[in-house]
């Protein structure tokens, strides 16, 4: 990681922290824009620059996700499956990228209360999925139909591993997020039986 990427990574930790700890202390209808940058030490144009919202401050992940995804080396002519299980191992990758450099147990304390937050969330996982599909056709590697349902199901494993997480946490029980995402992936293999290559 070069200079420029480790101050942008500084300032978007930054950016998290000050969102996380305004809104723990004031729920979020309270916290302005304003107030989260002045605390992060940047102004209000830099905070856009990073942030489209006070909500996409505290999750921030789902920019990253759809960077990841879309920028996600995929031989041509690869299969469907094929071309789901690699896209499935870069967000696990992510995933534990996030663990490591995230607040992601305030984070999900804070989705549970602040009802705005999750619909945030579901908009950005709207993205996400809109964003991967329309890459995938944009490669020529997959038409509409299956480059959606991929989309669609790289979120929908990312919301439960995620939603898994805050309801243990919520009751108390110890719980990973990337156990809980393993543990998706192989609920949807045995749902959807074998895939074949």
């Amino acid at each position: 990681m070069g200079i420029r990427e480790e101050r942008k990574a500084a300032t978007l930790k930054a950016i998290q922290a000050a969102a996380l700890d305004l809104v723990e202390s004031q729920g979020l209808d309270s916290v302005t824009v304003g107030q989260i940058a002045a605390r992060a030490g940047i102004s209000e144009r830099t905070f856009f620059r990073y942030c489209d919202s006070r909500e996409a401050a505290i999750v921030p992940a789902q920019h990253e996700l759809i960077e990841a995804v879309t920028g996600c080396e995929i031989a041509s002519g690869s299969t469907s499956a094929q071309i789901f299980r690699v896209l499935a191992a870069e967000c696990r990758k992510l995933l534990v990228a996030e663990i490591r450099a995230s607040e992601y147990r305030r984070i999900s304390r804070l989705i549970v209360i602040e009802p705005k937050l999750l619909l945030s969330i579901t908009r950005q996982e709207e993205a996400f999925s809109a964003a991967t599909a329309q890459e995938l056709q944009r490669r020529g590697l997959l038409p509409a139909m299956p480059a959606l349902i991929i989309g669609e199901t790289l979120a929908a494993l990312w919301r439960v591993a995620w939603q898994c997480f805050g309801q243990a946490e919520q009751v108390g029980e110890p719980a990973d997020p990337v156990e809980l995402f393993d543990a998706a992936m192989m609920n949807l293999v045995l749902l959807a039986g074998p895939v074949p290559e």
